[in-house]
């Protein structure tokens, strides 16, 4: 009786992964036709690039945000909170402070993502290195990355004072993530890093249904439990640092679409969550500016619209969590 009704919840959950994935395709066939006109050849080129930036960010976003909640057991935090959207703005803001916003324009859009990447990666390592020590706190851990991030928004704040109002201007519009910029040579890298850290993830998806039964759980049954979750967030580490990279900070992006694909499938199985929240990270994006591009005219970002969402989400999670 027990393996039939499994049975059933796996083909019920197959089905909303099927559903789910032919949204995903209609809002990308939506987005590549509707409006369609001029240059076919250009338009279709450009919006391919935008489109293909979209779907690197949300799965990205969607299987590092899986998979850090998960070996940190809890549900409403992101990878953000290690301080890597800050350390990008910092290092944005720094540059546009020592270049100027026309020193900063001329930098090569490969050197730019390489920089960015490295600082964020190094900013990781540094946190994570000391869970393959003895003595390891992973509370310790995320506190420190708390404490750097405040460290990195009040650096910030203080050289964005300095800055002259024409380069700050250039400053703001690299501060937020935004799809309308997006450079097709740096889609390779981008897509490189992000395949592999997927990988990994989906063959890491029966340990991570280990390891979301608590530590001592995993331990006991035959898990490695600090150098596997080392590795794991070595992997997140490595998916956020490039779609922030790419496109610019989303820190609320990996909890909306974590928090709608669990309550979609219905299940906390990795198996089926994180191409669930993967799915649902590709139809928020591309559907969100499908809906900013042609209803509305292209006004507004997409990223502050999503941070906005996001922000309500996270409230009411916690709202939510403080009733029970």
């Amino acid at each position: 009786m027990t393996e039939v009704l499994m049975q059933r919840g796996l083909v019920r959950h197959e089905g909303r992964l099927a559903m789910m994935a032919a949204v995903a395709v209609l809002v990308g066939v939506a987005f590549m036709t509707i409006g369609l006109r001029g240059d076919l050849a250009f338009v279709v080129e450009l919006r391919a690039a935008r489109l293909a930036a979209m779907v690197l960010v949300g799965v990205a976003v969607a299987v590092s945000t899986v998979v850090f909640q998960t070996v940190c057991a809890n549900r409403i935090i992101t990878p953000s909170i290690m301080g890597l959207d800050a350390l990008y703005v910092f290092c944005q803001t720094a540059l546009v402070f020592a270049l100027s916003g026309f020193g900063f324009a001329g930098i090569d859009p490969r050197l730019h993502f390489f920089g960015n990447f490295t600082a964020m990666t190094s900013l990781a390592l540094a946190l994570f290195l000391p869970m393959l020590r003895q003595r390891f706190d992973l509370t310790l851990m995320l506190l420190t990355g708390v404490v750097l991030g405040v460290l990195f928004r009040s650096l910030t704040t203080l050289l964005a004072r300095l800055l002259d109002p024409n380069d700050f201007a250039v400053l703001q519009g690299t501060v937020f993530a935004s799809f309308n910029a997006v450079e097709p040579d740096l889609l390779l890298l981008a897509g490189v890093i992000t395949v592999a850290g997927v990988a990994i993830a989906w063959r890491a998806r029966h340990v991570l249904d280990v390891l979301a039964l608590g530590t001592d759980t995993a331990i006991g049954l035959g898990v490695a439990w600090r150098g596997t979750a080392a590795g794991l967030l070595v992997v997140v580490a490595a998916l956020v640092s490039a779609s922030t990279a790419l496109v610019g900070p989303m820190a609320f992006l990996g909890l909306l679409v974590v928090s709608l694909a669990e309550r979609i499938v219905g299940t906390n199985r990795h198996a089926i969550l994180l191409p669930a929240a993967a799915l649902t990270a590709t139809i928020v994006l591309v559907g969100g500016q499908t809906v900013l591009q042609h209803a509305l005219g292209g006004e507004g970002s997409l990223g502050i619209v999503v941070e906005f969402v996001g922000g309500i989400v996270f409230l009411a999670i916690l709202f939510a969590g403080g009733r029970r």
